[in-house]
């Protein structure tokens, strides 16, 4: 049985390329950025929101969410986020957890106030908008469909159907 060293160097070569990039994969998971300054936003409920998500306006990403919490006093989530330094985001701005679609990830979407006035490092947005829950809306209106058949008001009796070239009963008074 003979063997091509081509064919052996080739497959070496691959093999070391797989393992280099591996490698390199397993050491950037779980790294964002770094740069940027907090701000704190605290949610009821957090839904499938994780860290290393992005952070929005307008559709354009602005930063990432660092950290998440639970607050044991009141039982809310507490999400850390880290806004990119360019970035400048007023006081009265709000944040939303919302998502692209039904099988895209959570992200958080923040709509910028008209205050002149900066939110600093380290403070929190006023107003925030928890998760909606995709999966529990659309099992409230397949729930909703199954069981919301028409039917007659009290003490009346549904139309009959007429036939097709029939004259129709007209409503008149009977003596």
């Amino acid at each position: 049985m003979t063997r091509k060293l081509p064919e052996i160097f080739t497959g070496f070569a691959v093999i070391i390329i797989a393992v280099a990039f591996l490698a390199f994969a397993l050491s950037r998971a779980g790294e964002v950025s770094s740069g940027g300054y907090p701000l704190v936003a605290q949610f009821s409920s957090i839904g499938g929101l994780t860290v290393g998500a992005d952070v929005k306006i307008g559709g354009v990403v602005v930063g990432h969410v660092a950290s998440e919490h639970l607050d044991t006093t009141t039982y809310a989530a507490i999400v850390g986020l880290m806004m990119n330094d360019d970035i400048k985001v007023p006081q009265d701005s709000s944040a939303a957890i919302t998502s692209d679609g039904l099988l895209s990830g959570d992200y958080v979407a923040v709509s910028p106030g008209g205050s002149n006035n900066m939110l600093a490092a380290g403070q929190s947005f006023p107003v925030t908008q928890s998760a909606i829950n995709i999966e529990d809306l659309l099992g409230k209106f397949i729930f909703s469909m199954g069981s919301g058949g028409k039917s007659a008001a009290p003490g009346k009796s549904p139309a009959k159907p007429v036939a097709p070239g029939a004259a129709t009963p007209s409503p008149t008074a009977s003596n």
